[in-house]
């Protein structure tokens, strides 16, 4: 039964899975394209001193991309199905209805996951050639909120479309919206680091927090003794740079 929803759920939403992929590479690779027109007119070093120096990550255009397409994938894979009235005779299918919900959005998550996923390699590809980790980790750290506001609004816009009600809906809406707005409150780069869980971004959270404490235990003290702003260690590299 998994298999056969899955290939159901496959079946409706394989035309936009295929277009989604294209238009968002494109997106992707058009914001890399403004990375290399900066770099052909001024060269790596003039590109790492406005990284360094401005809050700008030059893929900004990404910035409602993921949300666009985690929206309209709910409405491609549920929309007809209601309207044609061919959900309810697949909630009477000897299934539990949760279950069913459940794998078809497990279905529509998996196909949003490969598109973000590809379009997060394909930065990482590109800017791991021409800057530095720590750039590299503040550009994808910048965009990491974007992706997951289009896995949220994804689960939202299925949810509205399942509430039977219009008047539900409306409410289900208005919640929608406020949640989605809490990942777009910051343009500045990095400013959600401060929710990272996890020690790993322990350091990048002290650059956006400054008044972040956190707990370190004899083991890290002794292997890490002192905290290191990220990017500190390139900003005195392109300073030698440009000295030169």
């Amino acid at each position: 039964m998994k298999k056969a929803i899955f290939y159901k759920e496959w079946i409706k939403t394989h035309r936009y899975f295929w277009l989604a992929l294209i238009v968002s590479s494109v997106f992707v690779i058009y914001a890399l394209l403004q990375l290399q027109r900066v770099i052909g007119f001024k060269g790596v070093e003039h590109l790492w001193e406005i990284l360094l120096s401005r809050e700008t990550v030059f893929i900004e255009l990404l910035t409602y991309v993921p949300l666009a397409i985690g929206v309209l994938l709910a409405l491609v894979q549920f929309v007809p199905e209601i309207q044609q009235k061919r959900l309810k005779l697949t909630l009477h299918l000897p299934y539990p209805q949760r279950s069913m919900i459940g794998l078809m959005l497990a279905a529509g998550l998996v196909q949003l996951g490969i598109i973000f996923v590809l379009n997060y390699l394909t930065l990482w590809a590109y800017l791991q050639s021409i800057l530095a980790p720590e750039l590299v980790a503040r550009i994808l750290l910048t965009s990491l909120p974007w992706y997951l506001c289009g896995i949220t609004g994804y689960l939202f816009a299925a949810w509205i479309c399942l509430e039977p009600t219009w008047r539900r809906r409306i409410i289900d809406l208005l919640i929608a919206v406020g949640v989605v707005r809490i990942f777009f409150l910051s343009s500045v780069p990095e400013a959600y680091n401060c929710f990272c869980p996890g020690s790993w971004c322990t350091r990048r959270r002290r650059c956006c927090c400054p008044n972040f404490r956190c707990p370190v235990s004899r083991r890290d003290a002794r292997t890490d003794p002192a905290p290191v702003l990220p990017g500190f260690e390139t900003a005195a590299f392109v300073e030698k740079i440009l000295t030169h």
